[in-house]
């Protein structure tokens, strides 16, 4: 019955794999039932009900992507957009959390009117194909970039001030962590004191080794040997309090939309955010999609990422993108940041996650945490922190599709790889690889062989660009 529902076979896959892909995708996105609510409550929202609203969100978004979509990825709050939330939304603009849940909401529904007439597939077959590899090269030095910060394997100010050295102008480096160079803070590596490094390390070589020897399963298998050999080393944490179902009510449905537009004077800010938040939005998600699934073949580039011939909802790109959509509306009624498809999800797919299956698992995962809080915080960052690394060195392949020697196409794309993990942000390295490509081509005299979508979208980058930093002032 499964293998009909989700088209196993058809898939290349079996209920195992996807299993042990559902539950990759989980451990190494579990951080954020925890994190979440730790950024959104400091604009004073209940702890508790973003709790709640995080798993919830996180399991309604997932289910729809698995059910609806057939596709192995899963949805959660997205970091990024919760620290934008707090930070500059209510911290920086003034908005109170409920009205902050408002922009939210307006913005998942743009997202839903793009999706359903076709804009964000369109957007998507406008993007030229080398910088459909470059997005793909650059998510995966952005998961291993993460992988790398979360195994402790760099340090920064915040992170060691233990490690701090005043360093003459010339500069140099007299201990391994992090310098000062010039007055200026720059990461390095540590010194491997850390227990936490030397677990990551320990569970680095596993995972490798296992899988150059190609171990089915081998990231979740060097995830539990690195959770297991984590106990005495006392980073292995046992234990937790369970947080009550009932808590949803401190959030559900606490949407502020006539506080939101009782103040003309704020409707220019209002619009603005909401542009901000619906592009991170809609190219992050388009960033993971053509990421990951051009290389997986989850969607192929004849039916999915060149043709698009197929009109609604039908092709498996139409589905995702519309699940993705409907997952921040849902997330903001639920009491959260926006909902987004995850990155992450690029762990279960290296493992072989090819069907929505994978997501009705990380789903089910999500659900149990509910109940059973402490599981999801047993298994350590450094134990999820190899998988991050091993999959970025698994997505960079694309890199190597890249015309290097042609100029024109190496300076976009090199900004689209380099600016995602520099600038920790998916849609930040698309926004620049996309301005950078228009330059090049006007430039060359070759502005008729750009797509109408990409100077529109180049335009809307800019001109948030220019904005944020207005509101910054």
């Amino acid at each position: 019955m499964l293998d009909k529902f989700f088209r196993l076979k058809e898939n290349g896959t079996d209920i195992k794999t996807e299993i042990i892909a559902g539950l990759t995708t989980f451990f190494t996105m579990a951080y954020i039932i925890f994190v979440n609510p730790s950024i959104l409550s400091l604009t004073g929202m209940p702890w508790g009900g973003v709790f709640v609203a995080t798993i919830l969100a996180a399991v309604i978004g997932t289910l729809v992507m698995g059910l609806f979509a057939n596709v192995p990825y899963a949805q959660a709050p997205g970091m990024g957009l919760n620290a934008f939330f707090t930070f500059t939304v209510c911290f920086a603009l003034g908005f109170t959390w409920q009205q902050a849940l408002a922009l939210v909401f307006i913005c998942g529904i743009i997202n839903i009117i793009i999706t359903a007439t076709q804009i964000r597939k369109a957007i998507i077959k406008a993007i030229p194909e080398p910088l459909q590899y470059a997005i793909g090269g650059g998510i995966g030095l952005f998961i291993a970039y993460i992988g790398i910060k979360n195994a402790h394997f760099i340090k920064f100010t915040a992170d060691a001030p233990t490690f701090l050295a005043t360093i003459p102008s010339e500069g140099s480096i007299s201990e391994l962590g992090t310098v000062v160079t010039n007055g200026e803070i720059v990461p390095a590596l540590v010194n491997f004191a850390d227990k936490h490094a030397i677990l990551a390390l320990i569970g680095l070589v596993i995972t490798i080794v296992l899988m150059l020897l190609k171990v089915k399963g081998a990231i979740l298998i060097g995830v539990i040997a690195t959770t297991i050999i984590g106990i005495p080393m006392g980073l292995t944490q046992f234990g937790g309090e369970t947080q009550s179902v009932a808590a949803i009510g401190e959030t559900l449905f606490k949407l502020d939309f006539t506080g939101l537009f009782d103040d003309p004077s704020k409707i220019f800010i209002v619009i603005t955010t909401i542009l901000a938040f619906s592009l991170s939005d809609t190219f992050d998600t388009i960033g993971t999609f053509i990421g990951t699934g051009r290389k997986s073949g989850i969607f192929d580039d004849k039916d999915e990422l060149a043709l698009f011939e197929s009109k609604g909802f039908r092709s498996k790109m139409d589905k995702a993108l519309f699940a993705d959509a409907t997952a921040t509306s849902i997330g903001a009624l639920l009491g959260t940041s926006n909902t987004t498809t995850y990155v992450e999800s690029a762990a279960g797919i290296g493992v072989g996650g090819r069907t929505g299956l994978t997501s009705v698992v990380v789903a089910i995962m999500f659900l149990l945490c509910l109940f059973l809080t402490p599981i999801a915080g047993i298994v350590p960052q450094a134990a999820t922190a190899p998988a991050l690394i091993v999959v970025g060195i698994l997505m960079v392949e694309s890199l190597g599709k890249i015309d290097w020697d042609d100029l024109n196409i190496a300076i976009p794309c090199f900004f689209t790889v380099a600016l995602m993990p520099l600038s920790y942000s998916i849609s930040n390295g698309i926004a620049i690889g996309f301005i950078f490509y228009v330059i090049s081509k006007v430039v060359r005299g070759q502005a008729k062989e750009v797509h109408p979508i990409m100077y529109i979208t180049s335009v809307l980058f800019l001109v948030n660009f220019v904005i944020t930093a207005v509101l910054k002032l």
